[in-house]
């Protein structure tokens, strides 16, 4: 039968047929993103923490922080990013996901971006660049084209956001190249539009799953749906973002940090999170959004004191909000989207337990004086134990064919 006579269902189905055939790692986005996502937290926080201490020298030809920073946001969450996007891209649009070879050039320009960076002393600049830029730009015209050839208008602001957290890292690119002096902007842009992106799909998720987990349990008191209060705190959380952005010193800036962090406390506490302590994988979830409002009210009180350190708020949000949400997400998704249980094993739970203490000890440190050192390494051992055990128990997950019932 020739193909302009086969019927549209039939063509997905042979197309979803041979998208099987191939390895299992590259059938879904989620599994290589999520995994290169977990081996790249691993592995960056101790070669950052080497360098801190002397024991490495990066010999990079930009300050070494600014690689630390720049691998976290655009390696690291960039990845988990892609992972979560693309895969639910298909559930927004119906189209087929983006698998096979394409998914797989996808990826190769996620680790050129990497490798180019570790490798900027010995290539100039420019190259760096192209090399590291080619990643998230393309990742957006990707997004833009399901979504557009999908209609999905609704999640067009999800494109905006994504687009400016790639803007950030030309940013950063303009300033290496060129000596703009705008890499500090970049950083501080991507961060804080991460920050809207937490509160936008968490938003969606974390209300979503915990009245799914009380419903069967036939609970009597659900989270609130989404209403006129999740616009307002989003819009305030925005504006605060754009003066973050333009004027970050400015007192202003500061009550705006507060309000938004009153704003989605309030906002966390309508979900009905102490309903949930049963199951980790939705707790979870409650408590990297918690770590959203806490560093939003934290990077409002460092504007207006000095008994707050900037980097205390700073890491609330990074290590956090964006270390625990992400390994949130990536849990959850990754069992359900590989038919497999969504309980937390004891595995997965120690996983939590030990991103919340690097979280902890890592926002504490600032506060520690001469022991604010050892709370740094003590934080980065954590960490790194998180997602290495993260990398190990979910290796199979990625690597091996779904699970199927029966």
């Amino acid at each position: 039968m020739s193909k302009s006579r086969t019927k549209p269902h039939e063509r997905i189905a042979e197309i979803n047929r041979k998208a099987r055939t191939g390895p299992a790692i590259l059938q879904h986005s989620f599994r290589p993103f999520f995994m290169a996502a977990g081996i790249w937290a691993m592995l960056a926080i101790p070669f950052w923490l080497a360098s801190y201490a002397g024991i490495l020298d990066l010999s990079l030809s930009f300050d070494g922080y600014l690689w630390h920073r720049h691998e976290m946001l655009f390696g690291f969450a960039a990845a988990a990013m892609a992972g979560f996007i693309l895969t639910a891209i298909p559930n927004w649009t119906g189209r087929l996901p983006v698998n096979g070879w394409r998914l797989g050039m996808l990826v190769a320009m996620w680790l050129v971006g990497r490798l180019a960076f570790l490798a900027a002393p010995a290539s100039s600049p420019t190259i760096t660049a192209i090399l590291d830029l080619l990643f998230l730009t393309t990742l957006v015209m990707v997004i833009a084209r399901e979504l557009v050839s999908g209609k999905n208008w609704r999640n067009l602001p999800v494109l905006v956001l994504i687009s400016f957290f790639t803007f950030g890292n030309w940013l950063v690119h303009l300033d290496l190249v060129i000596g703009l002096e705008t890499a500090e902007m970049g950083l501080r842009l991507s961060t804080f539009v991460l920050a809207i992106l937490v509160a936008v799909i968490g938003g969606r998720i974390v209300p979503s799953f915990t009245r799914n987990w009380l419903a069967r349990r036939s609970a009597e008191e659900l989270p609130k749906p989404m209403g006129r209060f999740d616009i307002l705190a989003l819009a305030v959380l925005i504006i605060f973002v754009i003066a973050q952005v333009l004027v970050p010193e400015h007192r202003l800036t500061a009550y705006l940090a507060l309000l938004a962090g009153g704003f989605h406390g309030y906002r966390l506490l309508r979900w009905k999170g102490s309903a949930v302590l049963a199951e980790p994988l939705v707790w979870v979830l409650h408590l990297g959004y918690a770590w959203l409002a806490v560093a939003l009210i934290m990077i409002g009180s460092a504007g207006l004191t000095d008994a707050v350190p900037a980097t205390a708020a700073v890491h609330a949000l990074t290590v956090g909000a964006f270390g625990t949400m992400i390994l949130a997400v990536m849990t959850r998704a990754s069992l359900g989207h590989t038919g497999r249980s969504l309980t937390a094993t004891p595995g997965t739970t120690v996983i939590f337990a030990l991103v919340t203490l690097a979280a902890a000890v890592r926002v504490a440190a600032p506060f520690l004086n001469d022991h604010g050192l050892s709370a740094i390494w003590i934080s980065g051992i954590a960490w790194t134990a998180a997602f290495g055990l993260f990398t190990v128990l979910y290796f199979p997950v990625f690597t091996q064919a779904r699970h199927t019932s029966g």
